[in-house]
Parts: structure tokens; C-alpha cells; sequence
């Protein structure tokens, strides 16, 4: 009886190249310029597997998950959020890792002369418009309602409140001075440095953390994962520390 060419093959030796692997990484804005150098250079090392890298608003992603949408890793720009998706079981908990820190700080247009070094400077009369992820879903834009709420300021701006869809286009209405002043992260600032400038760093109650991790339906975990180790790893920490993150 003749063996199958198949199971004939495996068993004279003769291996067979992996399968392609196409891994999505769902990922916060702010995140945007570093893990697109880090997708390449990871790329280069693992031939076989594509990155596909897509951005948004972290809440957005949490429910996208939740939605059942194809994603291999959730990187966020909070805890919270990653937070909430552990407790709905949708990422695998043992992959959890925090992998960079950043500040929140207040950016104007690089000509702007208005002198910001408090938050109750938002009341004066030359801020007639302030650019501030939704809070609803933009980690950027609760860490600032966070820090408003507890300096006694936000009801007083609720009126001048431009609220984005995520940290990156409160950024551009800044860079584009539709908004006289804006909330963002420091990296994101660094990013568009050629158009706004940071007025004031903003101390927030809490230590802003970028949790990461793969998702509980990911059809390529070993892929990732080997992502994750990526983004941990000397090369990928150096790659944040030149995006302006903290490690």
C-alpha cells in the first residue's frame, strides 16, 4: 500500500517553510509614529509575518473587541481601558505587560503669545476654544477632565471644550490653530514640534501607563506574542525613548 506523498515526505525528513502570518495590532493614536518604526524592524526579523498596524482612540478598540473584530494585540494609552478589557475576558491576562509612561501637557501654536503656566489661565479671554479628547473614549482627554475636575476648572471651560475623536486630531486642531490651546500627550507633541509648542506640563493624579496585550481570539498568539517581545526589548524601548516615551 502506497504511503500518502504527504505523510512520505515527513517521514524521509523534508520540512516545510511556516506558514505567512498576518497579525493586527490595534493600538492607541499617540502611538502611532513609534510603532510604525517598530512594525518595520520587527518585519525585517520575522520575514513571515506582516504587521498591520491600525490606530484609534483606545476605548474605540475596546469596543471593536468587544464587537468580535479581528485584532491580535490591544495597545493602550491607559490602565483603565485595559482594564476593562481584561475583566470582559477579552485579552489573554498572562501577555499583560505596561511597556511605556507618558505626560500630559498643554500645547499651543508654535506663534501663539498667549502665557499659559496654570490651568485657571484657561479662563482668560484670548482661550476662546480648547482642543480635548472625548472622554468618553480618549484616555488624553480623561487624564485632562481628571486633572480639571480636581483643580475646579472644568465646569468653567465646558464651553470652550473641542472635543476630538482622539489625541492626535486635538493635536492637528492645535497645529492648524482652530484651537488656541490643547490637550495631548508630550509625545504627541513632540511629533508636530515644528507647529505647536508645550505651554505647561500637566501633573495628573495618576501615572499614565501603555499597557499591551494579546487578544483572547487571535488566530496567530505565537506571532503576537513574538510582537509583544518586540516592543519590550532593548530595540523597542529604544525606539520609544526616541518618540519622546518614558520607560
Amino acid at each position: 500500500m502506497k504511503k500518502p506523498l504527504l505523510l512520505s515526505m515527513v517521514l524521509m525528513g523534508i520540512t516545510f517553510p511556516s506558514m505567512a502570518a498576518d497579525i493586527t495590532v490595534a493600538a492607541a493614536s499617540s502611538l502611532t509614529d513609534a510603532f510604525k518604526v517598530m512594525a518595520s524592524d520587527f518585519e525585517k526579523q520575522h520575514p513571515q509575518t506582516k504587521v498591520k498596524l491600525t490606530f484609534a482612540s483606545s476605548g474605540t478598540w475596546l469596543q471593536q473587541l468587544r464587537k468580535g473584530a479581528p485584532i491580535d494585540v490591544l495597545a493602550t494609552a491607559d490602565e483603565q481601558t485595559m482594564n476593562m478589557a481584561q475583566a470582559q475576558a477579552l485579552i489573554n491576562t498572562a501577555t499583560r505587560r505596561n511597556f511605556a509612561a507618558n505626560q500630559l501637557v498643554l500645547v499651543v501654536p508654535v506663534s501663539s503669545t498667549l502665557k499659559i503656566n496654570a490651568l485657571a489661565a484657561l479662563n482668560q479671554a484670548g482661550v476662546k476654544r480648547i482642543a480635548i479628547g472625548n472622554p468618553a473614549h480618549v484616555p488624553a482627554g480623561r487624564y485632562a477632565q481628571a486633572v480639571l475636575v480636581q483643580n475646579k476648572q472644568w465646569q468653567g471651560v465646558q464651553a470652550k471644550l473641542i472635543k476630538a475623536q482622539n489625541v492626535r486630531q486635538a493635536l492637528d486642531y492645535v497645529a492648524r490653530g482652530e484651537t488656541e490651546v490643547g490637550f495631548v500627550f508630550a509625545t504627541d507633541a513632540l511629533a508636530e514640534k515644528d507647529k505647536i509648542k508645550v505651554a505647561m506640563t500637566v501633573p495628573t493624579p495618576m501615572p499614565i501607563h501603555y499597557p499591551i496585550a494579546v487578544s483572547k481570539t487571535s488566530k496567530y498568539s505565537q506571532e503576537a506574542q513574538q510582537f509583544l517581545n518586540h516592543v519590550n526589548s532593548p530595540a523597542g524601548k529604544q525606539v520609544l525613548r526616541r518618540h519622546g516615551f518614558k520607560i
